[in-house]
């Protein structure tokens, strides 16, 4: 049997809120494995067993590029949300974004380093900013895109957030709406054919270990377990997603986009920091193993 330590009890209710001895069981029954003790734990626990999302930690900010038919997004990190708010990196950041869209032999971060600069290299104006603010700056991700439609983005807390949408047909209000909503609800793909299929088997893991519970006949289980899915699909695909602006509170994106007889070429979402843990220190706790040490010595 694996051993269970504190640290990695620890990781696991930093990661998902849990209470530190449903933690413990969770791992002792996965044998130590993290990924199937959170499992276990949104089983028992629902889905206040996730709170990932909430810690990212890279700050920095999404720039945003759009001329005519072309467009890029990309997301450029920095240490602290100060020079995130710097007018020199902010200058940087959009820089970058145009050099992405001009350029479509940018296709990695080695490839846009190399481009040409301020009468220098994306790399050499990186690093002489780095030795200027003092922090290290980097570039994360980005993307480039060409439009079937018309592009629409959106810019939201601070550069945080930024969301650029290629809408088919529809109107200027429309794009704006739409491109705010992704903001909000921050969906995985536009339709379930887009999500991860891990995503979709984790989830129907889940559901069938709660469902089971229930005791309930085979069918039935079978029937709850769908269900769940499906509902998960809709929360997380934009055209599934209940329209944050729906007067009635029912009308999803699918029905909004057949009303006004328009169409979702593609999104682009960028959440500063997204999928990075963010190491948080506990300095009492520093002071008390320093205070332990010195006493040891």
């Amino acid at each position: 049997m694996a051993e269970i330590s504190a640290a990695m009890v620890k990781a696991l209710r930093e990661k998902t809120d849990a209470p530190m001895m449903e933690c413990k069981k969770a791992l002792t029954e996965a044998a130590g494995d993290m990924d199937k003790a959170e499992e276990i734990l949104r089983v028992r626990l629902g889905s206040k067993a996730t709170k990932a999302a909430s810690r990212v930690a890279a700050e920095g900010v999404v720039a945003i590029a759009t001329k005519g038919l072309m467009a890029a997004i990309i997301e450029v990190n920095c240490e602290t949300d100060f020079v995130a708010k710097n007018d020199d990196f902010l200058g940087f950041a959009a820089d970058l974004a145009r050099i992405v869209m001009d350029d479509a032999s940018v296709d990695s971060v080695d490839t846009l380093s190399g481009k040409s600069l301020q009468g220098g290299t994306v790399d050499s104006v990186r690093t002489a900013l780095v030795g200027k603010i003092g922090e290290n700056i980097s570039v994360r991700r980005f993307s480039r895109h060409q439009a079937k439609g018309r592009f629409y983005s959106y810019i939201h807390g601070g550069a945080k957030i930024g969301v650029l949408l290629d809408l088919v047909g529809g109107d200027e209000q429309l794009g704006r709406d739409l491109a705010m909503h992704i903001a909000a609800s921050k969906p995985r793909a536009l339709d379930a054919s887009g999500v991860d299929q891990a995503l979709i088997d984790t989830e129907r893991r889940v559901a069938t270990e709660k469902a089971a519970e229930s005791g309930k006949p085979a069918e039935i289980v079978a029937k709850m377990v769908e269900g769940t899915v499906q509902k998960f699909l809709k929360e997380v695909t934009l055209l599934g997603q209940v329209f944050v602006k729906a007067e009635d509170g029912k009308q999803t994106i699918e029905q909004l986009l057949k009303q006004k007889q328009a169409s979702i070429a593609s999104f682009a979402l960028y959440v500063v920091g997204e999928g990075i843990e963010k190491k948080v220190s506990d300095f009492a706790a520093e002071v008390a193993a320093q205070s332990a040490a010195a006493r040891a010595a």
